[in-house]
């Protein structure tokens, strides 16, 4: 099958696209992250996605960045938790634009590189991906089988840059766990 990955950064990439090839899909990545910040942050983690997508040879599109959209939906949530509400808003933000690319390009379904982060609820994922996508929407965890422990090796190995925050602006200011 053709899969749209969502790529949060390259370090989750290199697990996820890793393992929807060894099952045998396709993986058409798919950069949309406008919960990332800052600009520098967001322009590093995209040079690590593609240089991971050149590796195991994938195309990977970069969505738009749109950071005050993201702001503009998490406002009035600055104060929740991490994994929280905002959180939710932030998975169905980046899931249903993943979704759209997939109906732009004719893939067959799409997934997540999210799953991969022990830090991230797997299932708040795969319910909010099958929500906008329904039987379209691969659900996965890639971090079982030691998948993070294997995206970080890969990381290492290929030089990649690796976060320790999960992006946005408020889990910079709390120093929050990587993706």
């Amino acid at each position: 099958m053709n899969v749209v990955l969502h790529v949060c950064c390259g370090v989750c990439a290199a697990g996820a696209a890793t393992d929807l090839a060894r099952e045998g899909h396709s993986v058409l990545g798919y950069f949309y992250n406008p919960n990332i910040y800052p600009f520098e942050e967001y322009q590093k983690r995209l040079q690590a996605a593609i240089k991971v997508a050149n590796i195991l040879r994938f195309p990977l599109k970069e969505g738009l960045y749109t950071p005050e959209k993201w702001l503009e939906a998490t406002e009035l949530m600055k104060a929740e938790p991490e994994g929280g509400n905002r959180c939710r808003v932030c998975y169905r933000m980046r899931l249903q634009e993943t979704f759209y690319y997939l109906e732009q390009c004719g893939a067959d379904c799409f997934t997540s590189t999210l799953s991969i982060s022990p830090h991230k609820s797997v299932i708040t994922i795969n319910m909010i991906g099958r929500e906008i996508g329904g039987d379209k929407f691969l659900a996965r965890d890639f971090k079982k089988k030691e998948g993070f422990k294997r995206a970080y090796q890969l990381a290492r190995q290929w030089g990649l840059y690796r976060q320790n925050y999960c992006g946005c602006v408020y889990s910079l200011r709390e120093g929050i766990g990587d993706e």
